[in-house]
Formats: structure tokens, C-alpha cells, sequence
């Protein structure tokens, strides 16, 4: 088995391609025609997006996210935090945390997207 893709449940699928395209140099790898999924390109695993709209249509009712109360959080790393902080809040993110260096050497920070989920922003350790 290998872990292939995590779905996030948002309002609007389009808006958080262009979101993350914008935010974090992804690419839509695709988009169906229905506009309530879609796939982000970001290396050896897909992020996906369902519409909250699809789900209900499934008989799943998806919780609103709020960062102040993860449920979980996507990691992004690269080796400039402060540069991926400031890129991200440009394309619309919230800041939640401020780069900070950790006691094991690690910078992270954090912001959420538009939709509220909360995204740590991080050095390789």
C-alpha cells in the first residue's frame, strides 16, 4: 500500500486551486467538469478538493475547518519559511504563527487558507 491522496471538503474547488497554484507553486493537475473535485500536482502525493455540496450528495456531512481548532494540518516544506509565509498571505492565507525557530533546529510557521485549514510552513528537519 502507499499513501496517494488527502481530500480537503471546501466551498468552492476552483478558488482553492487557484489558492494553492497561487500561494504555494502548485499546479491543477485536473479539474472535473463538474467543478466540485479536483487534483493539485504537489510532488509524490495528490491534494485533492471536494465540494461540501458533493459530499452532502453522499450522505457525508463535512465540518467547516477553524484553525484555532485543527483537526489536523497540512505540512509544506521548503528551505525559506519567511519567504513561503509572505507568498502564501499575498494569495490570501491568515497568518496563525510567526516563523520560529525550534529547540531541534526545525523553522516553522503557520497560516490557513481561505477555507481554514490550517497549514504549517516548515524547514526540513
Amino acid at each position: 500500500m502507499k499513501f496517494r491522496y488527502t481530500i480537503l471538503y471546501v466551498s468552492n474547488v476552483v478558488q482553492s486551486l487557484n489558492f494553492f497554484e497561487k500561494a504555494f507553486g502548485f499546479t491543477t493537475k485536473m479539474l472535473h467538469e463538474s467543478s466540485e473535485y479536483g487534483e493539485m500536482d504537489t510532488g509524490s502525493t495528490i491534494l485533492a478538493f471536494a465540494s461540501r455540496k458533493s459530499m452532502q450528495e453522499l450522505g457525508k456531512s463535512a465540518s467547516i475547518p477553524d484553525p484555532k481548532k485543527p483537526a489536523f494540518e497540512i505540512a509544506l516544506e521548503t528551505d525559506n519559511v519567511a519567504a513561503g509565509v509572505e507568498k502564501a498571505i499575498t494569495a490570501g492565507a491568515k497568518l496563525q504563527r510567526e516563523p520560529e525557530k525550534m529547540p531541534w533546529g526545525q523553522t516553522i510557521a503557520y497560516v490557513s487558507d481561505p477555507n481554514g485549514f490550517l497549514i504549517e510552513i516548515c524547514t526540513p528537519i
